[in-house]
């Protein structure tokens, strides 16, 4: 199956320039020319990489980056800008980039960092809860017979939430700054569905401590 590559970047000419070399080595290249479109395909999209430039409208991608990474999204990320300073390269990182590449971009080189991430994510990306497999790369939860659980993208985040929290309490609070870091669309309704989700494969893992917000019990899952 082709990789799927977002590609934030808003010179059209240079976008374009990377999507036919890109598309020509066989993956499958979306285009978002500012920030708030790229938000909108993550959500209606599961990638594989993300490619964004830095200078951007309305926001930075490092901003963009941060957001998507408080949300629970981890899909795999490479920066490309024209910034020199260590400065930029050093923020880069710490929200949450894989990778930084300076303009202009050496296409061939780009190529190789690209599939040294692959390499590294389909060695990582996996946990195992019970008989499923929570595969981080595709954002999906996989059956022990191969079939993909109906779960969507939101609930996997709140899932992964609730995982690193260890078997604590993760706080209503807390889980709304994760899926919704600064959009204020916080929503109670969807947050219900998200756990409704997740408790259609584990009914007897997840709880509600009424008022506080929710716990994952890794060893009511049956193995």
């Amino acid at each position: 199956m082709a990789h799927r590559i977002l590609l934030l970047e808003d010179d059209r000419l240079f976008s374009e320039t990377l999507q036919d070399f890109l598309e020509e080595e066989c993956f499958v290249v979306q285009c978002a020319l500012d920030p708030r479109t790229a938000m909108e395909l993550t959500y209606r999209h599961t990638f594989d990489l993300y490619l964004f430039d830095v200078n951007l409208p309305y926001e930075s991608g490092f901003d963009l980056l941060k957001g998507l990474r408080e949300s629970g999204d981890m899909t795999p990320t490479i920066f490309l800008t024209s910034r020199e300073d260590r400065a930029s390269l050093h923020e880069g990182f710490l929200r949450g980039a894989d990778d930084y590449l300076r303009k202009p971009v050496d296409l061939e080189e780009l190529l190789l960092r690209i599939h040294a991430i692959m390499r590294r994510q389909a060695r990582e990306e996996s946990i195992t809860i019970g008989r499923y497999r929570l595969d981080l790369l595709t954002k999906s939860l996989i059956g022990a017979s191969g079939e993909a659980a109906e779960i969507t993208p939101k609930a996997i985040g709140v899932l992964l939430l609730l995982l690193e929290a260890e078997g604590t309490v993760v706080t209503t609070e807390r889980i709304k700054e994760r899926l919704w870091p600064a959009s204020g669309g916080a929503s109670e309704g969807a947050l219900r569905v998200y756990i409704a989700q997740i408790k259609k494969y584990f009914p007897s893992a997840i709880s509600n401590v009424r008022g506080v917000g929710y716990r994952f019990d890794k060893t009511k899952v049956p193995s």
